[in-house]
């Protein structure tokens, strides 16, 4: 194994050497692709703005009482945070950093939008971000379909992105509803999945990192926790997992525009109504959402093709650098709040 010094300074070659060669642009498509062209931009696995990819969710139907209308009485599954940091490193009672997961609580539509148009900057966060399919989830394309909390928008919402999945010659492994305000901030991080993410009410903003860069988020294992309701009506607290393994997380995931260095190469952008970003697998994202109103998204995660060297390499990229614990006593500065 190489030292520590010539390893980081193989890795700050090789993010150099990608940004010379691809810049921090994203190209921005007016037209969904055919199939053919998109093959070709997973091929180069960088991301792409598309534009003019037309569901049947418009903006203009899925209005709070549509969805009300459509929904009813039926339970959703929201998480639920006191500071809109779901699934995020995290400082305990002690002080002691935890990668934290949220509290997921049912409520009906009404209640969920209703909390997201208050303006109290107090109150707890709430966030439809259940990322398991929650629309179509991989048991519907095996023909064994589970029953979905959103049965009723299905009939708005497609069960593939064509162009893709015949790029891909292969269905999505899950389809995803996300419903939030200005208040919940995705912490950065990667994801196993060709991601076809389509904004249908408000604007998300990204911050993106090539898999070249990933060594510059500083990853640590935490020890994971889970905010629970303290009985009903209680306070939310952060509760450590007694089972369940520590996550590597980034620990610059807060602060993140200042505490990236300037050798890293961001890439900012923003994706609004009837906009779809593809993002590559691998590619580092961190994702807020517009300040004013809420924001309403969707997205197709296809699997990854583990054939050829690409993911052979993003395996390397992680693997390359020690993971330090995020909570030993000389990293005890390292991850603001």
């Amino acid at each position: 194994m190489a030292s520590r010094p010539s390893q980081q300074a193989s890795l700050e070659w090789l993010s150099r050497e990608y940004h010379d060669l691809n810049g921090s642009h994203i190209d921005v498509l007016e037209n969904p692709p055919t199939a053919l062209e998109f093959a070709r931009i997973v091929h180069i696995s960088r991301p792409v703005l598309i534009r003019g990819f037309k569901i049947p969710a418009s903006t203009s139907k899925w209005s709070n009482d549509y969805l009300i209308n459509k929904m009813g009485s039926l339970p959703v599954s929201v998480a639920v945070t006191p500071n809109g940091r779901a699934d995020a490193v995290t400082p305990g009672l002690d002080g002691k950093l935890f990668f934290a997961e949220p509290a997921v609580e049912t409520m009906t539509m009404k209640f969920l939008l209703d909390n997201l148009s208050d303006d109290d900057a107090h109150a707890e966060t709430f966030y439809l971000q259940s990322q398991n399919g929650n629309v179509y989830s991989s048991r519907f394309f095996q023909g064994q379909d589970d029953p979905s909390e959103f049965a009723p928008l299905r009939q708005d919402i497609p069960s593939d992105v064509k162009w893709c999945t015949e790029a891909l010659d292969r269905a999505p492994e899950a389809v995803n509803l996300w419903i939030g305000n200005g208040k919940s901030v995705s912490s950065i991080h990667s994801d196993p999945f060709e991601n076809i993410y389509h904004v249908v009410r408000g604007t998300k903003y990204f911050t993106l990192l090539p898999p070249m860069d990933g060594f510059w988020l500083d990853e640590r294992l935490y020890p994971h926790a889970t905010y629970v309701r303290n009985g009903k009506g209680g306070d939310l607290t952060l509760q450590p997992s007694s089972d369940t393994p520590s996550v590597r997380w980034a620990s610059i995931s807060d602060h993140l525009s200042r505490r990236l260095p300037q050798e890293a190469h961001p890439i900012h952008l923003s994706v609004g109504v009837g906009e779809t970003l593809y993002l590559p697998p691998g590619w580092f994202h961190e994702v807020r959402q517009a300040e004013c109103g809420i924001t309403i998204a969707l997205n197709w995660w296809y699997d990854t093709c583990m054939q050829g060297h690409s993911w052979v390499l993003l395996s390397y990229l992680r693997a390359i650098k020690d993971v330090p614990l995020g909570n030993a006593e000389d990293d005890s500065d390292e991850t603001m709040y």
